[in-house]
């Protein structure tokens, strides 16, 4: 079992910066892919980033490459997301995941952190 508990969001002006933290429990952090999905009212949920087990591959949403930058840290069982020129349109929950493989579809993915609210207002 893995247990993912999200830190870090909260209310940015746009144009501002954030940066979520993502810690996994248990001592089998660095077998799994990480991903950033996010869901905003009303929509889907969202694939946002991804990477590989040693953090060295790397894929993101077209709608955040350029302003978004996921890390991971398995020393610390933790995954970052930064987010660098966040737009009112990043406003929604986001959530960390893992699964077996780095992929963009949410089929991937089987465990879940509860999420975490990110506002940027205009």
């Amino acid at each position: 079992q893995v247990q993912l508990v999200e830190s870090g969001g909260g209310l940015v002006q746009a144009g501002g910066s954030l940066r979520l933290s993502c810690a996994a429990s248990g001592r089998t952090f660095s077998r799994y892919a990480m991903g950033w999905f996010r869901q905003a009212p009303g929509k889907e949920r969202e694939f946002v980033a991804a990477l590989n087990w040693s953090g060295g591959n790397t894929i993101y949403a077209d709608s955040v490459k350029g302003r978004f930058t996921i890390s991971r840290d398995n020393a610390k069982n933790t995954v970052y997301l930064q987010m660098n020129g966040l737009k009112p349109e990043d406003t929604a929950v986001y959530y960390c995941t893992s699964g077996d493989y780095i992929s963009k579809s949410i089929r991937t993915y089987d465990y879940w952190g509860q999420g975490t609210q990110v506002t940027v207002s205009s």
